[in-house]
């Protein structure tokens, strides 16, 4: 697909989804930090949830540093894997508050660098916390976008992207990160897409094999 038609599809579903943002809620970066590791495997909804909870008693990462481990462990217990993601949460805050000196850094490197994190994780980070995209977090929705309209047939996350990142021009970073998902949320759903009133049904290589 050229850029110009990915360019076209992505203002239709912006079009299509005018409120897409990001569904996880914080209040700094280094909460949204924390939701991303929480919603691995994971709903969203599940974690707004769970997050009010955590951060009514530890807001920054010197009070996770403070925090008993077994008390993170209990409170975000409903979002899975609760030990390895406690874990991860205890450590990177111990990592924020040691080398970034309680500040969550806003660098795709720094960011990879801190447990827990991986680069899907970093480029929500960058994109919602700093407003800085840098690149695609292909997530399930936007893997199975992406093969469903033909723009990537690989099934590895980072090799979608390097993909996407070929065709999709870096203006339209922002937009592409919220509207996939959405996409995928509203319409083409995993198990019963909308396929008849999908917005970019003409631009789909699977929808146009039928």
């Amino acid at each position: 697909m050229t850029k110009k038609k990915v360019i076209e599809l992505i203002e239709i579903l912006k079009t299509a989804y005018p409120d897409a943002k990001c569904s996880l809620t914080f209040d700094t970066p280094f909460q949204l930090a924390v939701a991303v590791m929480l919603s691995a495997q994971c709903t969203d909804e599940r974690v707004n949830k769970t997050t009010p909870i955590l951060f009514s008693k530890y807001k920054t990462p010197k009070d996770f540093v403070k925090a008993p481990i077994d008390d993170i462990e209990q409170i975000i217990t409903p979002c899975g894997f609760h030990k390895t993601k406690s874990n991860n949460i205890k450590n990177m805050a111990i990592m924020v508050a040691e080398k970034y000196h309680g500040v969550l850094p806003d660098t795709m490197e720094d960011l990879m660098s801190l447990p827990g994190i991986g680069r899907k994780s970093a480029n929500v980070i960058m994109l919602d916390a700093f407003n800085k995209p840098q690149g695609i977090a292909v997530d399930t929705h936007v893997k199975r976008i992406s093969n469903k309209i033909g723009l990537s047939s690989k099934k590895d996350p980072e090799k979608i992207e390097q993909d996407l990142l070929k065709v999709i021009p870096k203006e339209y970073l922002k937009d592409v990160n919220h509207v996939f998902i959405w996409h995928g949320r509203h319409t083409c759903k995993a198990q019963s897409p909308d396929c008849i009133n999908c917005p970019i049904k003409d631009y789909c290589k699977s929808f146009n094999k039928k």
